[in-house]
């Protein structure tokens, strides 16, 4: 009674915390945007008169409004709130409106092309998930009234977001001209229908809050049922320990025993290769001899018992004669060496060769070195090695 009362209560634990952290899943609100690609289109007013900084609503008089799509941007923005963004737009100035503190006589066209840093206010105030003021500075040029100018700009405005995607930016720039002697300040509102592309997502802070107790819970929980099961988990261990270690053991013995039967046969299968001895070439020669026929026939028939054995043909000379000559009469060698047995039946893809020339001798005589002929006759031979079985 007293072991099955604490455990009842650690059951209960877990399950209460199961309980818990099932209704704090991770849900879509808990991610934001944090980086993406925007591109909008829209349309623009804009502000001319000469005192549009004293009477920001003039719009009657003041402002000159494109009743169709005039204002197009696109720009990236990044996780740490900064935008980069390039805008073009078009108005016309419509006669009757007062531009330069001047009534127009006639419609005049007006034409920006702008670059803007803006920097995402969410980053200070928390995101809404909907609802992103930002700010920004930037710089442009302005065709207006007939007349260019360079300018310095500053925006506030906001971007509602209906989806991950779409979404309607809002925005007021006021526009300074650099050169103020012959052209006044404006100001430009816009409109525009954004979409957002290669967009990439996170968790807010309030999601990355619930993450961190999430996985502060799973802690707690994966102690609590470690508590629970830690004497039998330390059974089950030992058990499969002893019983891997037996497996162990026993997979070792059967591989080394394997193993060594494997290496004892082909030991004594490498013997028999040797006991056939090497074929010996007469000097300057590549043809085979009838002993060499009844010997490479020997060769044939342990291969027709072995079917899984292959060998390679090693052929060399002696050192009488240049290197060149040497290397394509052990090449000649090898090649008809190979090329009987072959002939025997033997698939061609059980038998290569290599040719060494006058590089492998197995006796002193070098170039130089006065040796009796029948020490140069060891060195002429092609020999056979196991190379898969």
């Amino acid at each position: 009674m007293h072991i099955l009362r604490p455990t009842i209560i650690v059951m209960a634990l877990a399950c209460f915390t199961l309980g818990v952290a099932q209704d704090m899943e991770l849900t879509k609100k808990d991610s934001i945007v944090q980086s993406y690609w925007m591109v909008s289109l829209g349309t623009n007013a804009v502000d001319d008169s000469g005192d549009e900084f004293r009477e920001l609503f003039d719009v009657r008089s003041g402002w000159n409004i494109a009743p169709y799509p005039s204002r197009v941007s696109i720009g990236r923005y990044f996780k740490n709130g900064v935008g980069l963004e390039a805008i073009g737009s078009h108005n016309r100035y419509k006669e009757g409106k007062v531009v330069d503190e001047l009534t127009l006589t006639d419609d005049i066209d007006y034409w920006g092309f702008d670059f803007r840093v803006s920097y995402d206010l969410n980053k200070i105030l928390g995101h809404t998930g909907f609802f992103d003021p930002y700010i920004g500075i930037g710089a442009g040029y302005t065709d207006a009234n007939n007349q260019g100018r360079g300018t310095y700009n500053g925006v506030l405005g906001f971007k509602t977001w209906f989806s991950d995607h779409w979404g309607l930016d809002f925005n007021t720039t006021g526009k300074w001209a650099m050169d103020t002697e012959n052209v006044t300040n404006h100001i430009q509102h816009a409109i525009a229908v954004a979409y957002r592309f290669k967009v990439e997502k996170g968790l807010s802070r309030k999601g990355q809050e619930k993450l961190a107790l999430l996985q502060e819970m799973e802690k707690e929980q994966k102690r609590v049922q470690d508590s629970i099961a830690r004497a039998d988990e330390k059974a089950r261990l030992l058990a499969e320990q002893l019983q891997k270690e037996k497996e162990a053991a026993e997979l070792a013995a059967a591989e080394k025993a394997k193993k060594e039967a494997k290496e004892a046969e082909r030991n004594a299968l490498q013997t028999r290769l040797h006991q056939l001895g090497n074929v010996y070439f007469k000097f300057n020669s590549s043809y085979l001899t009838t002993d060499d026929k009844e010997l490479l026939d020997k060769l044939v028939n342990i291969m027709e018992e072995e079917p899984n054995l292959n060998i390679k043909v090693t052929a060399h000379t002696d050192s009488r004669g240049t290197e060149k000559y040497n290397q394509w009469l052990s090449e000649r060698r090898a090649q008809r060496t190979v090329d009987y047995v072959v002939s025997k039946g033997i698939s061609k893809d059980r038998i290569v060769y290599e040719a060494y020339g006058e590089t492998q001798l197995v006796n002193e005589c070098t170039d130089g070195v006065y040796c009796t002929e029948e020490k140069h006759s060891k060195n002429r031979r092609s020999e056979f090695l196991i190379i898969e079985f």
